[in-house]
């Protein structure tokens, strides 16, 4: 079974560092000259263009996406004794800062549709010992804020948006990273704006949250004492070498997800009446297309022979946080939902660079696959 000889990669990201290339070389020229290499003018520069982007009034930059959550939790003073909810369905991260701030993470099941946290589950999962909800906006598709939002205000709990898939995306034209109590990002480098390592960054409009979460990321710091430390902190700042890498990527950020949403929509095209099902944002979400998640029977069937036909996929995410045998204590009974689409997805290749032969083959080599059955 044959389709052609073309390998599709499930991410490329030569083409993205290519399009940078001369502008990162010139930014690090000026950090050599400079030596500046830990926080300076290049990474607040970057922390404002973030803030701006986001509709924000602050941004601080951190190690990575999981200290971002972290240190949001700790900031808030969410500890020992808390409970934070999360969507069953979600990276280990998300869980995995709640259990680093010594709260305990509680497992919310998810929508059948969108595989995203709404409001109803959250009312129903409220507890009095519930302190904070992370919605998780997977894949790039924002998560129903306002309604979401709305709960945790009249429960009086805080609302931590993880927004590590979801740089430049919107719902009803409202940036996400921008309504929450904080929001938490990541810049791996497969994230649509990824640093040359690992990097995060916290938004919010709340100034004294901003200050304590920069501090708490500086080993405690005062903001005018350098041997000053009033609380215990940690060590998580963004390297001024990423920062001029996300600067440079930032320009371009909305082009590439557009690019991004042209490519989702010639799959669209292309894949017509095949038994799969996409995993689709809500009406009034314009997504940033992360990822591109299919729901097919047979997933790991379908996965090894799309592999033996040059097509190369991905899983996000195969096991629930519940059944992860760190979290099996706070699973507090199952997530069906969760547990049924974990075996059902698989990423499809995606990025902003994609051309539209390589879709072709991928949908080509999902027909084939799909409707012919088993090698």
């Amino acid at each position: 079974m044959t389709i052609c000889n073309r390998t599709v990669p499930f991410l490329d990201l030569s083409p993205t560092t290519d399009e940078i290339r001369s502008e990162v070389g010139k930014g690090w020229q000026l950090l050599l000259d400079s030596n500046v290499w830990v926080g300076g003018a290049a990474v607040e520069e970057f922390e404002q263009r973030w803030a701006n982007y986001c509709g924000t009034e602050h941004a601080v930059a951190v190690g990575n996406g999981t200290d971002a959550l972290h240190l949001i939790l700790r900031a808030l003073g969410i500890g020992r004794g808390d409970e934070v909810l999360v969507p069953a369905n979600t990276f280990v991260a998300t869980a995995e800062a709640v259990v680093l701030a010594g709260a305990r993470p509680r497992f919310v099941d998810v929508h059948p549709d969108n595989l995203s946290l709404t409001a109803d589950a959250l009312e129903a999962a409220i507890t009095p010992s519930t302190a904070a909800v992370i919605p998780v906006h997977l894949y790039g598709h924002v998560a129903d804020l306002p309604a979401l939002a709305d709960v945790s205000r009249r429960h009086g709990i805080a609302m931590i948006e993880d927004a590590a898939q979801a740089h430049g995306a919107t719902r009803d034209g409202v940036p996400a990273g921008s309504v929450g109590t904080a929001s938490a990002f990541s810049f791996y480098p497969g994230k649509n704006l990824g640093a040359f390592g690992d990097g995060g960054a916290v938004t919010t409009d709340d100034a004294h949250l901003a200050a304590t979460i920069r501090s708490l990321g500086n080993h405690g710091r005062a903001p005018d004492g350098r041997y000053d430390h009033p609380i215990v902190g940690t060590n998580s700042r963004l390297d001024a070498l990423q920062a001029v890498v996300l600067t440079a990527k930032l320009a371009r950020l909305d082009a590439w997800n557009e690019c991004r949403r042209d490519i989702v929509r010639a799959y669209r095209e292309r894949l017509g009446d095949l038994p799969l099902r996409l995993v689709e944002p809500d009406a009034g979400v314009t997504s940033s297309w992360h990822l591109l998640v299919a729901r097919v029977a047979e997933r790991d069937r379908v996965r090894e022979e799309l592999a033996h036909l040059g097509v190369h996929t991905g899983i996000h995410y195969p096991i629930p946080c519940p059944e992860q045998e760190p979290f099996a204590a706070s699973s507090n009974g199952t997530c069906p939902v969760a547990s049924r689409t974990a075996r059902e997805i698989v990423s499809l290749p995606l990025h902003p660079h994609m051309d539209l032969d390589e879709v072709e083959v991928v949908c080509d080599a999902l027909s084939a696959v799909l409707t012919q059955g088993p090698r």
